[in-house]
């Protein structure tokens, strides 16, 4: 579902047109839950509406509706989507049980283990690839574990974990204390903050296969868990940080 805040990006721009009104009296009739669904935006759009072209002048070009959502597609994307791609910000879909061991989930899951290896990162989720699935594949190599200082490991609590993958996921706090370290994200590619997470979780749901699968973390893995399950939730590092700790990882080298 989108929120809200996907409403005004989308059309905060565009009062001239008459889809607005529309769009507004039915934000009106919704006002108790905030949300809408996938499918009344897909009823209230139509096939095809002006956009407006940013820096060129004259009057908006025709584009299609339906290649802008083309995120909704099954089809996972190769890269990251980066902050600002409204597939961030939907809350994931579950997947149907139908779903479950077919060749479209599989590739996805393929995918999502791919473009996480590619990019050296220890977690990703659907929506990062542009499908609205609650999906999110999980793993610390030796690699990744080995370019960390050893007192970074002990700080940290971090150890390694094999790949691990859920299908509808959900999350148990085990332990509530919160335990704050700098975070990153690969949708917020280039940047770092504190974050306080959950010292432990539990996370449960279905591996590819549709069995149950069940993982009890605490540390640095429990922090990674909980970051991906925000992404299912269309949550994002930013919205939990301490933002005077935001920083951008090369601002010495524009200095420089």
């Amino acid at each position: 579902m989108f929120t809200d805040s996907v409403y005004e990006v989308l059309f905060c721009n565009l009062p001239a047109y008459p889809l607005v009104s529309c769009l507004c009296a039915v934000k009106g009739v919704r006002e108790g839950s905030g949300q809408w669904s996938t499918a009344e935006w897909l009823l209230l759009v139509p096939p095809a509406f002006p956009w407006p072209c940013p820096g060129k002048p004259g009057p908006a070009r025709l584009r299609s509706y339906w290649l802008y959502v083309r995120r909704l597609d099954p089809h996972p994307y190769p890269r990251v989507c980066q902050v600002g791609d409204p597939a961030l910000r939907a809350v994931a879909a579950p997947v149907e049980p139908a779903q479950l061991a077919g060749p479209e989930l599989q590739r996805l899951v393929e995918r999502l283990v791919q473009v996480m290896r590619r990019r050296h990162c220890v977690g990703s989720s659907a929506p990062q690839l542009g499908v609205p699935l609650q999906v999110l594949a999980l793993e610390f190599p030796e690699a990744l574990f080995r370019a960390c200082a050893p007192r970074v490991h002990e700080a940290r609590q971090m150890e390694l974990f094999p790949l691990r993958v859920f299908v509808n996921p959900s999350l148990r706090v085990l332990d509530s204390r919160l335990v704050t370290f700098p975070e990153g994200c690969e949708s917020v590619a280039g940047f770092l903050a504190c974050v306080p997470r959950f010292q432990a979780v539990q996370i449960s749901g279905l591996d590819p296969r549709g069995e149950q699968v069940v993982w009890q973390a605490s540390g640095w893995a429990a922090r990674i868990i909980q970051h991906e399950m925000d992404h299912l939730q269309g949550c994002l590092f930013t919205d939990k940080m301490d933002s005077k700790t935001f920083t951008n990882i090369h601002w010495m080298e524009v200095n420089d």
